[in-house]
């Protein structure tokens, strides 16, 4: 077997190192998240303000962005609905949603921590930090902080 030359070997490990990038970038901007910076935010069927609304997402709700078309994100939620917002109108500050029908905020990262609030379906809670699969949140509406299993929720 005859080995490439060293300049050959350099360029092949640049199209290996490419290809490996491109494929790794791709699933990274599939999964971005973001969420909803303004007070409330429209979901439209499409990427223009002519397109009609679907629904209103509040402050803090998260979203995962499936694709990008010039100033818009078409984006998903927790239950897997679709549409499309602004990108004016998102940030990168992280947040979860409850998905289950209720979740124990907890003092501490486990179920042996005493209760000190409870979210509901579909609340916004604002991430402060996660450990050991739980996820210790600031509840949107009520300021609640505390603990939460990371199962019972959805974002980042």
């Amino acid at each position: 077997m005859t080995r490439p030359s060293p300049s050959r070997r350099s360029l092949l490990a640049l199209f290996a190192g490419a290809a490996l990038a491109a494929s790794a970038s791709f699933p990274a901007w599939a999964q971005d998240m973001v969420s909803v910076q303004g007070k409330t935010v429209n979901m439209r069927s499409g990427p223009s303000t002519q397109n009609s609304i679907l629904w209103e997402l509040k402050r803090g709700y998260p979203l995962r962005v499936i694709r990008r078309q010039g100033n818009w994100l078409e984006v998903s939620d927790f239950e897997n609905d679709r549409g499309w917002v602004a990108r004016s109108l998102v940030g990168n500050t992280p947040h979860h949603v409850v998905k289950s029908r209720t979740a124990n905020i907890r003092r501490g990262p486990g179920t042996n921590h005493a209760v000190v609030g409870q979210a509901e379906y579909g609340d916004v809670l604002r991430t402060r930090e996660k450990r050991g699969g739980w996820v210790r949140v600031e509840h949107t509406a009520t300021g609640t902080s505390g603990w939460v299993s990371g199962s019972l929720l959805w974002g980042w």
